[in-house]
């Protein structure tokens, strides 16, 4: 699993744009910025889309504020889902929404979540990272079936007032 200190892997990825799906490179997203990385099991899930992503869209402004260039919502979905689920929600505009369809990223970070049981699949564990110019500067890792550490206020939390 990714720690503290890693650099987080360079892949290309997808995410839903005004014109249709767009390839984005997480090398480049990253590069000297200050991101907050949210990853949840899935979109249009109940706790993802109750309480996950609107979390990190009421409080954009206060992250923005305490020096975060971008939030990132990842998950194990096709772009297209993203897209829809993105477009379902009201005020994330601002938030980039990464699609990792074949889980290739979040098995790359060593966090993905095995669901093939439940019919799910292989899914993201749910998570949320700091990351500096692309090096892990805050993890936190929900235990199974919690949402304590990787919500918005747990984030504005870590940073630094």
């Amino acid at each position: 699993m990714i720690k503290l200190g890693d650099r987080l892997p360079a892949m290309k990825l997808m995410t839903p744009g005004a014109d249709g799906p767009q390839e984005i490179d997480t090398g480049e997203l990253f590069a000297g910025k200050t991101i907050v990385m949210f990853a949840v099991p899935g979109a249009f899930t109940p706790t993802c889309s109750a309480r996950h992503l609107p979390g990190f869209a009421e409080h954009y402004d206060a992250l923005k504020a305490r020096g975060v260039d971008d939030i990132v919502c990842l998950a194990v979905n096709d772009v297209f889902v993203m897209g829809a689920w993105a477009a379902s929600q009201k005020d994330t505009a601002p938030i980039v929404f990464l699609a990792d369809g074949s889980a290739m990223f979040t098995r790359a970070l060593g966090l993905e979540l095995d669901l093939v049981a439940r019919g799910l699949g292989v899914r993201s564990q749910r998570f949320a990272l700091i990351a500096k110019d692309g090096v892990v500067t805050y993890l936190a890792v929900e235990q199974a079936g919690g949402f304590d550490v990787s919500r918005a206020e747990a984030i504005l939390e870590a940073l630094p007032a």
